[in-house]
C-alpha cells in the first residue's frame, strides 16, 4: 500500500513506505547494537593477542560506548524521527574501531596513552551531536548566518599563523597542555557558507557568455567564439583559490588547502551542473600545488618523500615514516596479521594520528581495509542521497558539502599513507587520534541527520517560496 501525503499524493518517502519512522528507528537501534558489539569484539581481540587475557576494562568500554550510542539514538528518535537510519550506526562503528586501534597502539607505548583522552573527546562529540539535533529544528535557519560562518571560518583558518609550527606545519593552536586544530571547525562553517552563497548565485554561475578569442590556424590569426564564464562569476572562484593557496603557503598545510578548495568545487558543480567547473578547479588546484611545492621547503619535502619513499633506506638512515607505512600494508596481505599482532608502532610518533590507517592495513589486511572504505563510501552515499531528495537549494548543497568533507579526507589521507599522493597531515575521520577531528565529525553527522530528517519527513513544512522540500515520487531531481 502506497503511503500518501496531503491531498492523497504519494510521498515517495522510504520511511513512510516501509514501516514508518518507528520502523526506521528500530533498524537504527539494531545496527547500533551491532556496531557496539563489533567494537567490543575488537577490543577483546587486542587484549587476547597482546596479553593472552580479556582486558579488565572491556565491560566498561562496551558499556560506555553503548551508552553514548543509546543517548545519540534517543535524541534522533525524539527530535529527528525520519532521519536516515544508517548515518548514526556508521559513525558509532568507525568511532569504536578508532578507539580500538588507538588502544592497541597504546599497549606498545605505555608512556603515551591516547585512548582515554580520545574517549573523552568522543563523549564531547556525541554531546554536541545531541545538542545540534535537539536545538536545530530546521537546517534552513543556518542560511541566515552564511556570511557570519564565512568570516568565522577565515578567522579560524588564519589563527594558527601566529603560533609556532608543529612538525613543519602551522595548523595547531596551543594553550599550555591544551591544543586544537581550528581548521577542523572551519570546514563545517565553510560548508554552510558555500551552500548559502552558491544557492543564491547558482544561476549566474551556470551562465556562459560568448567571447571572441584569437587563435592561430594555418599561420594566420583568426577569431573563434567560445563559451566562457563571465568575469564577475570567475571572481569568487579565483578568490577561493587564492585563499586556499594562501593557507598552503602560510600554514604549509597541503591537506586543509585541498579540502577547502575541493569542497568548494564539488558544491559548485552540484549547484550549476557544469562539468567545466570541475576542470577549472582541477587546473587551479594543480597549478597552486605545483607552484607552492616548488618553492616552499616543507611542502617540497613531502613531494620528494612521495617520489622517493625509500631514499632514507638507500642513504643508510633506515626506513622513514612513509616507508614503514608501506611495509605495514605489505605485511598485512589479504587477511592481515590479526588485531594486536602487527608492528606498525615502528612508524613513530604519527602512528596514532596520520598513519593509523597503516595499523588497520597490517592487522586487518586488504579485506579489513576494504570494509573500512565501504563504510566511508556508504556514509558519503547516504549524504548524497539526502541531497538528491531535497528541492530546497540550500539544503541540497549543504548536504552535498557535508558529505564531501569525509570523502575528500579519506581520499587524501589514504592516498598519502599508501604512497599514491604526497602526505597531507590530516586525520582519518573518526579513526585517528585527534580531539578536534572527532568532535567536528560528530557535528557533521548531526547536521546530516537533521537534513535527512527534512528530506524523508512525510509532511515537510513549506519553504519560504511555498515549494516542498522533497522531490515528489517519480520526479527526477534537477
Amino acid at each position: 500500500m502506497t503511503a500518501t501525503g496531503p491531498a492523497g499524493r504519494p510521498t515517495g518517502n522510504p520511511a513512510a513506505v516501509s514501516g514508518g519512522a518507528g520502523g526506521r528507528r528500530g533498524v537504527e537501534l539494531c545496527l547500533l547494537v551491532g556496531a557496539v558489539l563489533i567494537s567490543v569484539y575488537g577490543y577483546v581481540a587486542v587484549g587476547l593477542a597482546h596479553d593472552g587475557a580479556v582486558p579488565p576494562d572491556a565491560a566498561g568500554y562496551g558499556a560506555g560506548l553503548g551508552l553514548l550510542a543509546l543517548l545519540a539514538h534517543g535524541a534522533v528518535r525524539v527530535r529527528a524521527r525520519h532521519a536516515d537510519p544508517l548515518l548514526l550506526p556508521i559513525a558509532v562503528l568507525l568511532n569504536g574501531l578508532g578507539l580500538v586501534l588507538i588502544y592497541r597502539l597504546d599497549l606498545e607505548t605505555p608512556g603515551d596513552r591516547a585512548a582515554p583522552a580520545q574517549l573523552v573527546w568522543s563523549t564531547l562529540g556525541v554531546g554536541l551531536f545531541i545538542a545540534v539535533v535537539a536545538a536545530l529544528r530546521d537546517h534552513r535557519t543556518l542560511q541566515r548566518y552564511a556570511y557570519v560562518c564565512g568570516a568565522a571560518a577565515l578567522l579560524l583558518l588564519a589563527a594558527p599563523i601566529g603560533f609556532p609550527e608543529v612538525n613543519g606545519a602551522r595548523i595547531w593552536i596551543r594553550f599550555g597542555p591544551l591544543s586544537f586544530q581550528p581548521g577542523e571547525f572551519a570546514k563545517v562553517l565553510l560548508a554552510v557558507f558555500f551552500a548559502a552563497y552558491l544557492a543564491a548565485n547558482r544561476d549566474a554561475l551556470a551562465a556562459r557568455v560568448h567571447r571572441s578569442v584569437p587563435v592561430l590556424a594555418g599561420g594566420a590569426a583568426r577569431e573563434r567564439r567560445m563559451r566562457l564564464p563571465a568575469g564577475r562569476v570567475l571572481g569568487p572562484v579565483v578568490t577561493i583559490w587564492l585563499v586556499s593557496v594562501g593557507v598552503l603557503v602560510l600554514e604549509r598545510d597541503l591537506g586543509t588547502s585541498l579540502l577547502f578548495f575541493g569542497m568548494f568545487v564539488v558544491v559548485l558543480y552540484a549547484a550549476t551542473g557544469r562539468a567545466s567547473w570541475v576542470a577549472i578547479g582541477l587546473l587551479l588546484a594543480s597549478a597552486g600545488a605545483f607552484a607552492v611545492g616548488s618553492v616552499e621547503p616543507h611542502v617540497h619535502g613531502r613531494v620528494e618523500d612521495w617520489l622517493h619513499p625509500f631514499a632514507s633506506i638507500e642513504a643508510g638512515r633506515g626506513p622513514d615514516q612513509l616507508a614503514q607505512s608501506l611495509f605495514a600494508f605489505a605485511a598485512g596481505g589479504m587477511l592481515g596479521a590479526g588485531l594486536g599482532r602487527g608492528e606498525s608502532v615502528l612508524i613513530g610518533f604519527a602512528a596514532k594520528s596520520d598513519f593509523i590507517l597503516a595499523t588497520a592495513g597490517e592487522e586487518l589486511g586488504l579485506v579489513g581495509l576494504t570494509a573500512l572504505f565501504l563504510l566511508y563510501a556508504l556514509f558519503v552515499a547516504r549524504g548524497y542521497r539526502t541531497a538528491l531528495s531535497l528541492r530546497d537549494p540550500f539544503g541540497r548543497l549543504l548536504a552535498t558539502g557535508l558529505a564531501t568533507v569525509p570523502a575528500l579526507q579519506v581520499f587524501v589521507i589514504a592516498g598519502g599513507v599508501m604512497g599514491l599522493i604526497p602526505l597531507t597531515g590530516m586525520a582519518m575521520p573518526f579513526l585517528a587520534q585527534g580531539g578536534s577531528s572527532v568532535v567536528t565529525n560528530w557535528i557533521i553527522v548531526a547536521l546530516l541527520v537533521r537534513v535527512s530528517d527534512s528530506a524523508r519527513a512525510p509532511d515537510p513544512p513549506p519553504t519560504l517560496a511555498g515549494l516542498p522540500d522533497r522531490v515528489p515520487a517519480g520526479e527526477v531531481p534537477r
